[in-house]
């Protein structure tokens, strides 16, 4: 036994000489990876130490190392609040929304896309649909706002078109319960042509050969797009959606502060505007009950994120890990 010991500690000593002689000769390629690494340990790595914030009843005047420890205080304090049913909701309701009504259209319209015959109406296509893409989020929600003015904008006119000149038309900025459709529609116009990129390069690896011998046997059009093109991008499609769980909890912050208001703050509340509005927009700026709002709802999207990883591993074979 001591013999062994004794083979296997120097065989693992040599290992460690044949890393740093290989270290030592592609000494270059190092000093590059250098650079990465001092940059995710400064800027992802090191900031992590600030979590602890939620963990403490945090003063600016005595610093993250100087506060009172208070525990699990601040989250029990949010699990027992009012807000934490309507937050969490709100959230919820417009990812699955999202999710639901927005990820398969990228899916179909690429199909669409890659089985149109022209290639000059293919790249218009594609040209105009990306480019809401590059619309800023302040421009959106004012086209938003300004079609859906019920005085001036598109909305109001065709409604009084269909309903008489003398009738009113709603606002629907102040519907609570319009304002889901609101974000989730406007999003998937945004996006639809973007997301679709991931997919056409998918679809660029299908194999001609493929159609043509499916085309011979008599399949249809739409049949070879449902048994040749679609199980071609069905592994992107499943890091798709476990990317998109992951994100679940993860509804962006800027359209939905901008298009909030006090009337449809019932269904438009969601963790991301609640931990700002707790942090910075408040008599009492409470830094430590924003932070762990903030770390629930990102432990919430890691473990969705490997629930997902696991499922998708054993449904389709293709998984993160």
């Amino acid at each position: 036994m001591a013999v062994k010991r004794a083979e296997a500690r120097t065989g693992r000593v040599i290992h460690r000489k044949s890393i740093w002689m290989k270290a030592a000769q592609r000494w270059q390629l190092y000093l590059f990876l250098l650079i990465p690494v001092v940059y995710l340990i400064i800027f992802c790595y090191w900031p992590m130490a600030g979590v602890q914030i939620a963990f403490r009843k945090y003063k600016i005047r005595l610093g993250i190392w100087g506060s009172q420890w208070v525990g699990w205080y601040q989250f029990e304090k949010f699990f027992s609040s009012y807000y934490f049913g309507r937050v969490v909701g709100n959230t919820l309701r417009l990812s699955l929304y999202s999710l639901i009504v927005g990820f398969p259209l990228p899916v179909v319209f690429a199909l669409q896309l890659n089985a149109m015959r022209a290639a000059r109406g293919r790249k218009l296509v594609q040209t105009v649909t990306y480019m809401p893409h590059f619309i800023s989020t302040v421009v959106m929600v004012g086209i938003i706002n300004q079609m859906l003015n019920p005085t001036f904008g598109l909305f109001g006119k065709f409604y009084r078109m269909i309903n008489g000149m003398g009738s009113t038309p709603p606002n629907l900025l102040l519907s609570s319960g319009a304002f889901p459709h609101i974000y989730v529609l406007s999003g998937i116009w945004q996006g639809l042509g973007w997301s679709t990129i991931i997919y056409t390069a998918a679809l660029s690896a299908v194999d001609p050969s493929l159609h043509e011998a499916a085309t011979i046997d008599g399949a249809t059009r739409f049949q070879r797009i449902l048994h040749v093109d679609f199980p071609t991008i069905v592994p992107t499609v499943s890091i798709t959606l476990i990317l998109r769980f992951g994100s679940i909890m993860g509804i962006g912050f800027d359209k939905t502060y901008l298009l909030q208001n006090n009337a449809n703050l019932v269904t438009s509340e969601v963790i991301a505007t609640f931990v700002y509005k707790q942090a910075f927009d408040s008599s009492n700026m409470d830094y430590s009950y924003a932070s762990a709002i903030g770390l629930f709802n990102s432990v919430i999207g890691l473990f969705m994120l490997a629930l997902m990883n696991q499922i998708s591993r054993k449904v389709s074979e293709s998984s993160l890990w």
